[in-house]
């Protein structure tokens, strides 16, 4: 048997088949300039609570770390936009879009799984390995040298044609390919992510103060929510999606997601006061069986509730 070349046409065919609306391609350089930047950024504790973040710097700052064979890198974009809409109308709190449906990590790395194995049986010297914002990996900057998108003010990733809602995968192969031209960055003058922030959080362009932005406040925040808060979650009880729904990119050019995964379970798009706080460990799991929603656990759950109902 002749075995094939891997070429950027047969990655993107069958990435699409797997449902990725977006893919590029980039070398596995260095990212020196990005490196400088998360430093300082730590070094002004923007990270808060979240010390993985200050570990592993040599492998986001080259994936040869990682994998030393990497000749170029595979990004991957997967829309998660639903026509679902969050009426002020419905009862409960709200939850971030991309938590509505099945934890996308699960989703996607079965894809990852199978896009692994179809190349490997193109070409069984191919090395591989992919993460889906779970490792020491730059994920958006990878994408944005992809030319997947570019990133916002906000910092997330926006596609000219799709907008910011869509989660990011990265693929790094030892495989030289063609490479995609990155995107311009085309926020412009824009500060509508800026000025919608109720907390503050984008203390400057393209740079999040973590300690403010209400995701983190209601995920990865281990300790109680500061009193200075009270009335500025906009009613969010995990994530928060408010510079998103701003985005000029996201009200023009979004289109619904495909992938029925991505659609509200169990009514999860929305949680009440009453419901969390009567909750149990054992409802928990059962109601949140594969939803990223579990990353707060009850007790985060019941934290942010109690928060929110004190006005």
């Amino acid at each position: 048997m002749v075995n094939l070349q891997i070429t950027t046409k047969t990655v993107e065919q069958i990435a699409s088949k797997h449902g990725f609306n977006l893919v590029g391609f980039a070398k596995a350089d260095l990212i020196s300039r990005e490196i400088e930047k998360l430093e300082i950024w730590l070094k002004k504790g923007y990270n808060a609570g979240m010390q993985y973040m200050e570990k592993n710097l040599e492998k986001r700052l080259d994936i040869r770390n990682i994998l030393p064979s990497a000749k170029s890198v595979i990004s991957l974009g997967m829309n998660y936009f639903t026509t679902e809409e969050k009426s002020e109308s419905k009862e409960g709190y709200k939850v971030s879009r991309y938590a509505w449906g099945k934890d996308y990590h699960l989703v996607i790395w079965d894809k990852l799984k199978f896009i692994s194995e179809e190349l490997k049986s193109i070409d069984p010297t191919v090395e591989i390995i992919s993460y889906v914002d779970t490792g020491p990996v730059m994920d958006k900057v990878w994408a944005q040298r992809a030319g997947l998108g570019w990133i916002g003010k906000h910092s997330n990733l926006i596609n000219r044609e799709s907008g910011s809602w869509f989660f990011i995968a990265n693929i790094f192969i030892n495989k030289e390919l063609d490479y995609s031209t990155p995107v311009s960055d085309l926020c412009g003058t824009c500060t509508k992510c800026i000025d919608a922030c109720p907390t503050d959080a984008i203390v400057g362009e393209y740079i999040i103060d973590a300690n403010k932005c209400i995701s983190y406040l209601t995920i990865e925040n281990k300790s109680e929510i500061g009193g200075e808060f009270k009335g500025k979650l906009n009613n969010y009880i995990f994530g928060c999606d408010i510079c998103q729904d701003v985005c000029p990119w996201n009200l023009k050019f979004s289109v619904v997601s495909e992938n029925d995964c991505f659609s509200p379970h169990n009514n999860n798009d929305r949680l009440t006061h009453k419901e969390i706080s009567e909750m149990d460990e054992k409802e928990f799991n059962t109601r949140f069986i594969e939803s990223p929603l579990k990353r707060a656990k009850l007790s985060g759950l019941k934290r942010n509730s109690a928060f929110l109902s004190e006005g």
